[in-house]
């Protein structure tokens, strides 16, 4: 027969322990913001359905996710506000005949970027692209999708894809795939440079990083260094402009173990006897030879 008693026991044990563990205590999954994901937790940019040069309205974020709330990125907050111009990536022109010319209205600086942004008009169309190191305003820019038999000589500011540009051309906005949109080298005073041809219709280009890229001969690209050159080589200055920039304060916490500051490279300390407490120091022996080094033959000690 079963101890009722026993059971009884064993069922207060486990009720008592289910409710020791309290709800609060589980862990509970949640989704964290990923950083470098394609999406930025500085500011958040409201852009309306049809492409427009009208400055943007943008909400900054302060290092926080635009869905939740949760601080992702420490060290972002404040700020000059600004508003932002739309860029657009995409150089389209004519696949025959004479290339697209296109104006340049004038030259603007942009807050929430580092180079600077042209506006540029064709016809009765107005558009913002970056701004070239050398461009003002009145330059004509060409624009062009045709890839000749000779390579092009081409304009600073002028648009061509890789397959019509010489070896060595500076170039910057350069599209990924065919009809992307310029999508790589966008920052201030950078420049990808046009290495070599390949096979099967490909082009090699060399980043700002100095890493090799093979991309399709269709890729479209603008020629040219980027603006604002003096970027990187500008210091700071304050830290109220600093504070201006967007970049809240850091821990003025100077952490030695964390690498932060690099490694101190010393010269080892000299040698110390380590002597136990009431001993005296042991007598050092040297041995010596008084008959002087004689070299044998092996012959000699095997007969």
């Amino acid at each position: 027969m079963f101890n009722i008693k026993a059971l009884q026991r064993f069922a207060i044990i486990d009720v008592f322990n289910v409710q020791k563990h309290s709800v609060r205590t589980k862990m509970k999954f949640v989704d964290k913001p990923q950083i470098g994901h394609g999406v930025a937790f500085r500011r958040k940019i409201h852009f309306p359905e049809k492409y427009t040069v009208k400055p943007l309205e943008v909400t900054n974020l302060g290092g926080r996710d635009p869905e939740t709330g949760r601080l992702v990125v420490k060290g972002i907050g404040g700020g000059i506000k600004h508003k932002y111009h739309w860029i657009d990536w995409k150089r389209v022109g004519p696949k025959e005949g004479p290339p697209q010319v296109e104006k340049v209205v004038k030259i603007i600086k942009d807050g929430c970027r580092t180079a600077h942004v042209a506006l540029v008009a064709y016809g009765d169309t107005l558009k913002y692209i970056l701004a070239t190191e050398n461009m003002k305003p009145g330059d004509l820019l060409k624009t062009s999708c045709h890839i000749p038999r000779i390579p092009v000589r081409a304009n600073e500011g002028d648009a061509h894809p890789l397959g019509a540009l010489p070896a060595g051309t500076q170039v910057h906005c350069v599209e990924k795939y065919p009809g992307l949109g310029g999508f790589l080298v966008h920052g201030a005073g950078t420049y990808a440079t046009i290495v070599r041809k390949a096979p099967n219709n490909r082009v090699i280009i060399m980043m700002p990083s100095k890493k090799e890229f093979s991309l399709p001969e269709e890729c479209m690209c603008t020629v040219g260094r980027l603006s604002n050159v003096a970027h990187a080589d500008t210091p700071v200055g304050s830290a109220q402009k600093n504070r201006e920039l967007g970049n809240r304060p850091r821990s003025g916490w100077w952490q030695r173990k964390t690498g932060r500051f690099g490694r101190k490279i010393r010269k080892p300390p000299p040698v110390k006897d380590i002597v136990a407490s009431g001993g005296s120091v042991p007598e050092h022996v040297t041995l010596t030879c008084s008959q002087p080094f004689v070299k044998t033959l092996h012959g000699l000690f095997h007969g």
